[in-house]
C-alpha cells in the first residue's frame, strides 16, 4: 500500500469501518512505514485532545468593546455619497466597508433604492440602441443649422477669406503634387538646371534663350551655306527673333538666283 492510499482511508481505519483485507493493509502498512505510523499518532492525540473537556478561561478586559468598534456599521451614507460610489459598485471596485455601507443606504432610503436598477436598465438599453439604425427625426438638421450656424441655408453662409483661399490653392496645387505630374515635373525642373548650366554663360533662363537663338542661327547660316542677307549682326552677334523672318522673305529671290532655279508651281509635274 502506498502512503496516500493509507491517508486516505485513516479516516475509517480510526473508527473501524473497513473491511477486513483493507484494515489488515492498513495494519501492514504502519509496521514497515515510520511516517504513517507518526502520523497516525499524531492524529490520535489531535482527536483525544479535542475530546478532553477544557474549562473556560477568563475573559481579556475590553475584548468585547473591541469586538463592538470593529463590527459595529459606521455612520450612515448620505445620498450624495451613495451617487458617487455608483458607478464603483456596478463595476465591483468599492471596498468591503464602503460596500456594506452602501447596500444599507440602498435598503433604508427610499429615493436611492430605484437609482441602481435604473441605471443598469439606461446601460442595457444604450447596448441594445448601439446595432440599430433609428430614423432621423423631422426637423433635426433644420434644428443643428438654427443652432450653429444661426441660420437653415447652409449655402448662405460664406467660409472665412482665409479657408477660400487655402481651398483654392490646394485645388491648384493638387494636381501638380500628384503622382501623374510629379516625375513630368521633376524631369522639367532637371532638364532646366541642366540647360542653364551647359548652354547658358550666366546661369539664367535668359542666358539659355540667348545662347539657344545663337545656336539656332549657326545651324541655319550652315545648312544654307550663306548668309542671312538683309540682317545686320549686331557686335555681340545676337540675331533678334522677330527679324528672321523678314529677312528670309528678302533673301529668297537672291537665293533662287544664285542657284539658277525657278521656284517650284505646285500645278506643274516634273518631267521624268
Amino acid at each position: 500500500m502506498l502512503c496516500t492510499e493509507f491517508e486516505d482511508r485513516l479516516t475509517d481505519y480510526l473508527e473501524s469501518a473497513l473491511v477486513p483485507d483493507e484494515n489488515r493493509e492498513c495494519a501492514e502498512h504502519l509496521l514497515s512505514c515510520r511516517e504513517c505510523h507518526a502520523l497516525l499518532d499524531e492524529v490520535k492525540l489531535t482527536v483525544q485532545a479535542c475530546r478532553t473537556p477544557v474549562e473556560p478561561t477568563a475573559q481579556p478586559v475590553g475584548l468585547a468593546a473591541r469586538i463592538l468598534a470593529r463590527t459595529a456599521p459606521p455612520a450612515p451614507m448620505s445620498c450624495e455619497d451613495f451617487e458617487n460610489y455608483l458607478t464603483d459598485y456596478l463595476d465591483g471596485f468599492l471596498p468591503a466597508p464602503l460596500f456594506h455601507r452602501w447596500e444599507s443606504h440602498a435598503a433604508d432610503c427610499t429615493g436611492c433604492a430605484d437609482l441602481p436598477g435604473q441605471v443598469v436598465r439606461s446601460i442595457g438599453a444604450c447596448y441594445t440602441y448601439i446595432n440599430e439604425e433609428l430614423a432621423v427625426p423631422a426637423g433635426l438638421h433644420e434644428r443643428i443649422l438654427q443652432a450653429t450656424l444661426g441660420t437653415t441655408q447652409a449655402e448662405a453662409v460664406r467660409a472665412p477669406l482665409s479657408a477660400r483661399l487655402a481651398e483654392w490653392m490646394r485645388g491648384w496645387l493638387d494636381p501638380i503634387v500628384s503622382p501623374q505630374f510629379a516625375s513630368v515635373a521633376t524631369m522639367l525642373l532637371l532638364a532646366v538646371l541642366v540647360l542653364s548650366n551647359t548652354i547658358s554663360t550666366d546661369g539664367s533662363i535668359s542666358g539659355m534663350y540667348r545662347a539657344t537663338v545663337r545656336l539656332a542661327e549657326r545651324t541655319y547660316s550652315r545648312n544654307a551655306n550663306s548668309p542671312i542677307k538683309g540682317v545686320q549682326l549686331p557686335a555681340d552677334g545676337e540675331i533678334l527673333p522677330e527679324a528672321i523672318p523678314a529677312a528670309l522673305e528678302r533673301n529668297a529671290p537672291h537665293q533662287r538666283k544664285d542657284d539658277g532655279t525657278k521656284p517650284n508651281n505646285p500645278g506643274q509635274k516634273k518631267d521624268k
